[in-house]
């Protein structure tokens, strides 16, 4: 089996990884990390305008902004787009520095900013060709509802230490907020059981 894009262009996966013998999506974990990670964003991209026409249109005329069809980047680092921008995205990438930025944070900014200043492919310029198969061939990836259901089914939360997550300095800063009277321990709203 080979390898094929689901809902948008852009982000592959091997068929064996997320399919089923019967040519069903597998469970998601039966699904490797990165391509679930992958498959989970998806499904809130799928409907997501494309994010040149957005800058382009701003929110409040967001309505002719063209759908995404196609996604670069990592999970919630990535740049949507129509078929249209995607060729400014790929110039953007080849000639403008963009691949400095690969699976980093920055990667989506800093394309907008090249896009919201200006920065175009040129006329001339030869994007990808993409060539589709077979797409009615593929089953529907789950909507939202079906992975809630998915993701409930035998689901055992995992405790996260935020710890992990806080450097040293950011700590010893929220310490010396708290020594300071700067952020007041009694001002704290916790839930309560009967929340």
């Amino acid at each position: 089996m080979g390898k094929v894009n689901v809902g948008l262009r852009g982000w592959r996966f091997a068929e064996d990884d997320i399919f089923n013998d019967d040519g069903m999506f597998k469970q998601l974990e039966e699904i490797p990390t990165d391509d679930r990670q992958r498959l989970l964003r998806l499904v809130s991209l799928v409907e997501e305008p494309c994010d040149a026409c957005r800058l382009i249109h701003g929110d409040d005329e967001i309505h002719r902004a063209r759908q995404a069809a196609v996604v670069y980047g990592e999970p919630n680092d990535e740049v949507v787009l129509c078929a249209d921008h995607e060729a400014d995205f790929i110039y953007w990438y080849q000639n403008e520095g963009g691949s400095d930025y690969r699976g980093t944070a920055e990667f989506d900014d800093a394309f907008e900013e090249w896009f919201d200043n200006g920065g175009r492919a040129p006329d001339d310029f030869e994007a990808v060709e993409h060539v589709e198969t077979d797409p009615e061939g593929l089953p529907d990836p789950p909507d939202a509802q079906e992975l809630n259901a998915m993701l409930s089914e035998g689901y055992e939360p995992e405790r996260i230490d935020l710890r992990e997550y806080v450097d040293d300095e950011t700590a010893e800063a929220a310490n010396d907020a708290l020594a300071d009277g700067v952020i007041d321990e009694t001002d704290m709203d916790y839930p309560t059981a009967d929340e």
